[in-house]
């Protein structure tokens, strides 16, 4: 259960790092955040490998720059419905 806890935490500070780096609100909040993070981290995971410092078990550089990448696209898809409409 307290892994469980860590994992929502580092996913959760993972995500509002990647929102602080590109100056970009995670739309949810801290369940954005959470989100962010923890798909980030699947993503970083799968493009980049396993690298870099364990933290309950996200690896924090791949986890970090997969968060990134993840919010820098909702971004631009959030930006062009709200042109849309």
């Amino acid at each position: 259960m307290i892994s469980f806890i860590w994992f929502l935490i580092i996913g959760g500070l993972l995500g509002w790092l990647a929102g602080v780096i590109l100056g970009k609100d995670v739309p949810g909040g801290i369940i954005g955040n959470i989100i962010a993070g923890i798909i980030g981290s699947w993503i970083g995971s799968m493009v980049l490998g396993n690298w870099g410092w364990q933290v309950s078990d996200f690896y924090v550089f791949p986890a970090l720059i997969g968060a990134i990448v993840l919010i820098f696209i909702v971004s631009l898809i959030l930006k062009s419905m709200r042109k849309a409409t």
